[in-house]
């Protein structure tokens, strides 16, 4: 099991707020209709209760002049760490076992 860190990482909506908009002074409105989406998606992302899915990477990436894997790397790391903070996903987790394999 991988080794990770007991405090939570930084998720999406607070690299969102603190990172990009509050530093360039953009509303959550403005970046809803760069993205062609509704402000309600946007909220949800500031918020912590949207995920972000590929298709929303790659507009934020498109808007913001970064990458996808920036914002699904941002991603990955709360959803593993989600996972292993998890008594519940980690006790099934734990279940599977490495297959043995005959070269």
């Amino acid at each position: 099991m991988p080794m990770m860190t007991k405090r939570k990482p930084v998720g999406v909506g607070e690299i969102l707020t603190e990172e990009f908009l509050r530093p360039l002074a953009i509303t959550q409105g403005r970046l809803a209709r760069a993205m062609g989406v509704p402000r309600k998606l946007v909220n949800e992302l500031c918020n912590d209760r949207r995920t972000v899915t590929a298709d929303t990477a790659l507009m934020l990436a498109r808007v913001f002049g970064n990458t996808p894997e920036f914002w699904l790397n941002v991603q990955r790391r709360n959803d593993l760490w989600d996972a292993l903070h998890s008594p519940t996903r980690r006790q099934r987790i734990e279940r599977a076992k490495r297959l043995d394999v005959a070269a």
